[in-house]
């Protein structure tokens, strides 16, 4: 009888993903849970640039590999990089992280990289945009209704372009705290979810590649 040829597909490993956060971490830790049992994503690392985030906690408790780089160690290219390479990283996720992406960051992982924006971009984003700020000024706004983006990262904060977006209406009567509340339950139900679809075109893509 003859042994059956391994396909490509079987042979494919699943894309390492590194998840940047600055905060909690109850993104980072349901986007871990979602891929544990996954062959399509691995989480290979969790970065954050604060040594007490407690996202960091919940990583390890998950047995996910953790490293702390500073603002300033953020800056050093070939310092991060070596970071990424060490833990053979395909892939970044930002979920809460606060720093801006350096140039020499966004080139090497260029359409490798997705952010999560807690709102509905091009509305209330750039700068100073993040957590409670973001949905302080929907409340001022009188948004009628509020969500999340996933986008590219690119140089322009908040900029790149846009992949997904998911929204959920808001009361008049809604507080800032209703509207964060509101807007964080649909990233923990969608956006494990985005990054699955997005990394499943990107092996794709590099498999007909062939790169």
């Amino acid at each position: 009888m003859t042994k059956p040829t391994t396909t490509t597909a079987s042979k494919r490993q699943p894309c390492n993903v590194a998840i940047f956060v600055s905060g909690s971490g109850t993104n980072c830790e349901n986007i871990i849970r979602y891929f544990q049992d996954s062959l399509l994503v691995h989480v290979a690392l969790v970065l954050s640039n604060k040594s007490d985030a407690y996202a960091l906690v919940r990583a390890e408790r998950l047995n996910v590999p953790t490293v702390v780089v500073s603002k300033a160690e953020f800056g050093k290219a070939d310092e991060v990089l070596k970071i990424l390479d060490e833990h053979h990283i395909d892939f970044i996720v930002l979920a809460g992280f606060l720093l801006m992406i350096p140039d020499y960051l966004i080139q090497s992982y260029h359409r490798r990289m997705i952010n999560l924006h807690p709102a509905l971009l091009p509305k209330f984003g750039g700068k100073g945009m993040y957590g409670h700020h973001v949905h302080e000024a929907v409340k001022a706004a009188g948004e009628t209704e509020t969500g999340f983006t996933v986008h590219w990262v690119s140089s322009v904060c908040d900029g790149g372009e846009i992949i997904a977006q998911f929204r959920t209406p808001l009361l008049p009567s809604d507080s800032v705290d209703d509207i964060a509340e509101k807007e964080h339950q649909l990233e923990m139900k969608h956006f494990p979810q985005v990054i699955e679809q997005v990394v499943r075109e990107f092996l794709e893509e590099n498999r007909i590649s062939g790169s």
